[in-house]
């Protein structure tokens, strides 16, 4: 059994027991969180899509992690102008305990 989850604008495809990153939710490690905007679900070969999902996916959030480096550099040539700025994305790991 799978199911598509839509969290925070991103849609992740997610089987009980998985653990992936998504874009940070607020909340601390242990909390359990439920995440209800299901778009499609396959169960045993039967196939749910739409408004007819009528699925909950329930996880729990493991900790939070900073992504990778993010640089945005911009010059002008022959200018003197040069300007550089970062950022590191949080993520926040999941667990997923159960879709029912």
């Amino acid at each position: 059994m799978f199911a598509v989850v839509k969290i925070a604008g991103q849609q992740f495809k997610v089987t009980e027991g998985q653990s992936l990153y998504v874009p940070h939710i607020e909340g601390e490690s242990g909390d359990l969180v439920e995440f209800t905007d299901v778009l499609f679900t396959e169960t045993d070969g039967v196939i749910a899509v739409g408004s007819a999902v009528s699925v909950k996916v329930n996880a729990e959030i493991i900790g939070d992690r900073k992504g990778d480096k993010v640089i945005a550099f911009k010059m002008k040539r022959r200018k003197g102008f040069r300007k550089k700025k970062g950022h590191r994305t949080l993520f926040t790991q999941i667990k997923i305990n159960q879709i029912a």
